[in-house]
């Protein structure tokens, strides 16, 4: 009897929709892997690539899943096995020369242990505690992605005016930041609100203020002179500020 319910119907959509995430998120790692590997990609913009599409295929995979209890925690297997694996290739423990051509600014293999350790640790929180029940974290990841991710690129190539407390960033870069922060946020919680995702369903109106909000706040911790650890700070004042006003 254990066996029937654990197979149950859920269990099977839940199993199919872990595989197909799992290929999709490797797909296309594995493809800017093989792009920077062959040089036809620079190692700074493949990193930064990854950064931008990684979390918006994830998340948009979540609509495969289930509304049942383990959704959530197969879910966030993805993730969690993939930033495991960046783990190992961090410390020395598997080789992969590709992925360290893709993922890191210098070829030094330590730097995952920095970034995109970070960026994978993040997914894997904010997908056990907010999954599809609430905005937040949705909100929080795509500002990760869409805003930080962004800005880097845009910022270096056309960001020559610096802010005065952070001369590694530019204004140009953080009103990327707040942009495609805002952009990415606003357009996948209406995705997902229109797609009856979120029960009540939200009213965009109020949503759309509340992520300009909190896209303002990031766009000012992102700035801040912390380096390498704006996955984290930005999500974290994303999830603080979301709680309470969305």
């Amino acid at each position: 009897m254990w066996l029937e319910s654990f197979f149950s119907n859920a269990w099977h959509q839940d199993l199919i929709a872990t595989l197909i995430t799992f290929a999709i998120a490797l797909t296309w790692l594995r493809i800017m892997d093989a792009l920077a590997h062959r040089g036809l990609i620079e190692q700074r913009l493949s990193r930064k690539i990854i950064h931008i599409g990684t979390g918006p295929l994830f998340v948009i995979c979540w609509n495969f899943f289930s509304a049942g209890i383990q959704a959530r925690f197969l879910a966030a297997l993805v993730p969690l096995s993939i930033t495991f694996q960046f783990f190992l290739v961090g410390i020395g423990v598997m080789q992969d020369e590709a992925a360290v051509e893709a993922m890191t600014r210098t070829g030094d293999r330590r730097e995952i242990l920095r970034g995109p350790l970070f960026y994978g640790i993040v997914f894997v929180i904010c997908t056990l505690l907010f999954w599809r029940e609430s905005p937040v974290g949705i909100v929080a990841l795509m500002l990760m992605c869409g805003g930080d991710g962004l800005a880097d690129i845009i910022g270096r190539r056309w960001g020559k005016a610096k802010l005065p407390f952070n001369a590694r960033k530019s204004w140009v870069g953080s009103a990327t930041m707040f942009l495609g922060g805002w952009v990415f946020a606003l357009g996948f919680v209406a995705l997902f609100n229109g797609l009856g995702v979120f029960q009540p369903v939200l009213d965009m109106v109020s949503v759309s203020l509340s992520i300009t909000l909190i896209a303002l706040a990031a766009t000012i911790v992102e700035a801040l002179p912390l380096r390498d650890i704006d996955n984290l700070t930005t999500t974290a004042v994303a999830v603080l500020l979301g709680i309470f006003i969305l």
